[in-house]
């Protein structure tokens, strides 16, 4: 018959055993060190210079002095000696410098931290995922690297979201406090878009391309083109404003027909062109002239044209045409002038138009 017990080795009192409560003391110690066994440090190979009572340490290879032999064993220091543990497959430490649980799978101690998770409910990273949410991570960083060649990888890195059907929604949601304020993805469609909103309810798309063909759309670009309904007269020797009263269309209203003006939504660079058709009055002998005027003074660069000599009355025109950075609220209005013989600018046949570009 043995005198220990096969698991832990615990001490057998025997039969007509003399001082039996020194074997019972030794099989309480031993119990004391090992039921839910929890250690300062593991790997450490001297021991420490003034343990307290009840220390526990997993002794890391090459362990001097004391521990010299004790190699992956747990030390005890109990009673003013070290105590040697050899440890038995299934044993479990947790190792309270690292925060880690460890078991002993009879060669050595390895983490319980599985190397797969599959088919888990919830998963929370820095905070507590739920139904609604059931990956959530609370954190500041993250990085996802690819797997390189020379790791057995293929130095790609493939980021893959994927929707049941083309009228169901996929993207990311970008938020402030909470609120959304962008999402970016394939919403109701599988046109890719790029919505802003500034309170999570109201939303602008900003880009949207067709997956069909490839075509990219800014449907909130600002963009115009105005027209005249009447013939716009226009004396001798002084510029006047056109009368573009009308338009074909005009995208975020940034043409004001009331005042004949187009009104820089943002700030940018945009592209304008003008049509000044001729329509005579008394004399085709009048010279033509037309620009684009920045609020409402300054003549733009560039937007100048002029036609001499005699005129075909609904046949000669001027082409204007030039791009500007503008600041928002700054207006651009379109204006002709006649020199030596007064005359119109054609009703229907007058044109302003312009757009955003950058």
């Amino acid at each position: 018959m043995s005198d220990a017990t096969t698991h832990l080795l615990l001490p057998y009192i025997l039969a007509a055993q003399a001082q039996k409560h020194v074997t019972h003391n030794e099989a309480l110690r031993i119990l004391d060190g090992l039921v839910q066994l929890s250690v300062l440090d593991r790997g450490v190979t001297a021991p420490p210079g003034s343990p307290a009572n009840g220390d526990r340490y997993i002794v890391g290879s090459g362990a001097t002095g004391d521990w010299a032999g004790w190699d992956l064993n747990v030390a005890l220091w109990t009673d003013g000696a070290w105590l040697r543990l050899p440890p038995r497959a299934g044993w479990r430490a947790w190792v309270e410098d690292e925060g880690l649980l460890l078991v002993y799978d009879g060669a050595g101690w390895v983490g319980t931290t599985p190397t797969a998770l599959q088919n888990m409910a919830l998963l929370g990273v820095g905070t507590t995922a739920d139904a609604s949410n059931p990956f959530s991570a609370k954190l500041n960083a993250a990085l996802w690297t690819a797997k390189t060649v020379a790791e057995g990888g293929t130095g790609d890195l493939f980021y893959t979201m994927n929707k049941e059907a083309a009228g169901d929604d996929l993207g990311l949601t970008l938020q402030t406090g909470f609120v959304t304020k962008a999402l970016v993805g394939l919403f109701g469609s599988d046109r890719f878009r790029l919505a802003v909103s500034a309170d999570g309810s109201t939303f602008f798309d900003g880009l949207s391309v067709d997956n069909a063909t490839g075509i990219v759309d800014q449907p909130r670009l600002p963009r115009f083109k105005a027209y005249t309904n009447y013939d716009n007269y226009v004396g001798v020797g002084t510029w006047t404003k056109i009368g573009m009263n009308n338009t074909h269309y005009n995208d975020q209203g940034a043409f004001d027909a009331a005042n004949n003006h187009f009104v820089a939504p943002v700030d940018g660079t945009y592209l304008f062109g003008a049509t000044l058709m001729y329509k005579v009055n008394a004399s085709t002998t009048a010279r033509m002239r037309g620009r684009l005027v920045l609020n409402g003074t300054t003549e733009i660069r560039g937007s100048l044209g002029e036609i001499s000599a005699t005129h075909v009355s609904l046949a000669t025109a001027i082409w204007l045409q030039t791009m500007v950075p503008l600041t928002a609220g700054d207006t651009v209005e379109l204006q002709g002038y006649f020199r030596v013989a007064d005359g119109y600018f054609a009703a229907e046949q007058t044109s302003f138009w312009g757009c955003k570009i950058g």
